[in-house]
């Protein structure tokens, strides 16, 4: 739970006895609590499993250096939490922030810190057409962009819930649609095709985020866009 004070209560994000505040593009808001259903899906259960290992792994192999970079990497990178204050997340947060990602992605954890101390650019051009007929998803991106020529590093392509094309806001459900991995000999080219991770049909309102891994380990802040479902 967030709160900022002021002459009072500026903002607050979290949950507190029966009440969530949260805010999106139109403001603060405040809404009845409800206990999250857990099914315990194959797809959370890896999730999960990745956590437990990376926490794992920070503290049982890498070495004090390792860590020590990290913390160097995470003083360097400024993050804005709910309230939308700007602050600075430990080395512990970054590497397993990297690490998650990149088992998710199918690649391998990066336990050396990043020598360069920023986060990796998203990609602005990156745009997603998807039609119901064979529920297939064509993902075009900048092709110019330096990760594409890099063994190890990889684009994610998650993708939320259908919604009712009068939607303006959405921040989930997502599922991994998939991976576009980079390759230092041949760079994968656009458009790539994948799969509908959720049954759409034509008329529908998709959203999707990506993030950017490079094969340093560093992780971009998400990106997002969205689109109707065509025939």
């Amino acid at each position: 739970m967030l709160v900022k004070f002021g002459g009072g209560v500026l903002a607050a994000s979290g949950s507190i006895g029966g009440q969530t505040f949260a805010r999106n593009r139109s403001g603060n808001y405040v809404r009845s609590r409800t206990k999250p259903v857990n099914p315990n899906t194959a797809r959370q259960q890896a999730v999960r499993s990745n956590m437990t290992g990376s926490t794992g792994r920070w503290s049982s192999t890498l070495t004090a250096l390792q860590r020590a970079e990290w913390a160097t990497y995470a003083a360097a990178i400024a993050w804005q939490n709910k309230l939308g204050e700007t602050i600075k997340l430990t080395g512990f947060n970054h590497y397993v922030r990297s690490a998650t990602s990149l088992l998710a992605a199918g690649g391998v954890v990066v336990d050396d810190g990043p020598a360069i101390l920023s986060l990796p650019d998203g990609d602005p051009l990156v745009a997603v057409t998807a039609l119901a007929t064979g529920q297939a998803l064509s993902v075009s991106f900048d092709d110019s962009l330096p990760w594409l020529d890099e063994d190890g590093a990889h684009m994610v392509v998650q993708m939320g819930t259908p919604q009712n094309i009068t939607r303006n806001f959405f921040n989930g459900p997502w599922r991994q649609a998939g991976v576009i991995d980079g390759d230092g000999t041949t760079a994968p080219t656009t458009p790539q095709a994948m799969t509908a991770p959720f049954a759409i049909q034509e008329g529908q309102l998709v959203y999707f985020q990506f993030r950017i891994i490079r094969a340093d380990g560093r992780v971009s802040q998400t990106f997002r866009t969205s689109a109707t479902v065509g025939a």
